[in-house]
């Protein structure tokens, strides 16, 4: 079984460089497709997402329930990637909310932190390979807004759990990857 964690920035990358790990395993692909369509040109980046990916590979598409989906997919002859982390926590922090205050704390949703501890369970747990694809959302300046703050928190959180619990972890930029634990991927 192994666990890896591939990080970027937006078009870093990082998404080509999980699917060619996860086509170079040789093993069945289960591809877990977290983004939703809330507009047309999101529905054009996932249209044509789905083109690109290779016929032959089950593609899930989850955008709350993740750790049920690994739960049901993974398996030793296979590698689940799931692309990916952060529109997954959009998905979360926004499911249940009808507004957010942009002052003050930020209360986040029961399920939120449902869902996270149920992923790192089965994370920790589940038989089979699994790459996630994160982005890097903190390496900028301290976002304005509450609710922009909060996001990048989470997402900070998220990533270093996930990491800590992954055997390998890789930053892209600018297509190039960087080996920050584990074996070169």
């Amino acid at each position: 079984m192994s666990r890896t964690l591939v990080l970027g920035g937006a078009r870093s990358g990082k998404s080509a460089h999980a699917e060619r790990l996860a086509a170079r395993s040789g093993k069945e692909i289960v591809y877990v497709a977290t983004a939703c369509a809330g507009d047309a040109e999101m529905a054009r980046r996932i249209a044509a997402h789905r083109a690109d990916r290779p016929a032959h590979w089950t593609t899930v598409e989850e955008p709350l329930a993740l750790a049920a989906v690994l739960e049901q997919w993974r398996a030793p002859h296979r590698l689940v990637l799931v692309d990916c982390l952060t529109l997954w926590l959009t998905n979360l922090l926004f499911a249940d909310a009808t507004d957010y205050p942009e002052v003050g704390a930020i209360a986040l949703p029961r399920r939120f932190h449902d869902e996270r501890a149920a992923l790192l369970a089965q994370l920790d747990s589940g038989a089979g390979d699994v790459v996630f694809v994160s982005n890097e959302v903190g390496m900028g300046i301290v976002p304005f807004g509450a609710v922009t703050r909060a996001f990048v928190d989470e997402a900070g959180r998220l990533n270093q759990a996930i990491a800590a619990a992954c055997d390998n972890v890789v930053f892209v930029a600018a297509g190039l990857p960087l080996v920050l634990k584990g074996a070169a991927c």
